[in-house]
């Protein structure tokens, strides 16, 4: 049983990442942290959808922000996801 929680696990990562926005921002916060406006700017798509994504990849555990006054920079503190993306990649 504890095998299947293990794969229940990895398999939570890999849906995160299962989408193509999520998998380019994960991939570009590997070489360096970002605040949500230039990813919006990068990606051009409007920052409500890349605010949604972020919020999908903190709650997998795979990014987290941080706070510099008013700006929130987010980097990949996941190591099983940073060894994927450099397999991909």
């Amino acid at each position: 049983m504890e095998d299947m929680k293990n794969y229940q696990q990895k398999s939570e990562l890999l849906k995160a990442l299962a989408h193509p926005v999520r998998l380019c921002i994960v991939r570009n916060l590997m070489n360096q942290q970002c605040n949500v406006s230039k990813m919006q700017e990068c990606l051009n798509i409007p920052q409500s959808t890349v605010s949604q994504h972020l919020a999908k990849l903190k709650a997998a555990g795979i990014i987290e922000g941080e706070r510099t006054g008013l700006e929130v920079c987010y980097k990949v503190v996941n190591q099983q996801v940073k060894d994927i993306i450099a397999v991909f990649f």
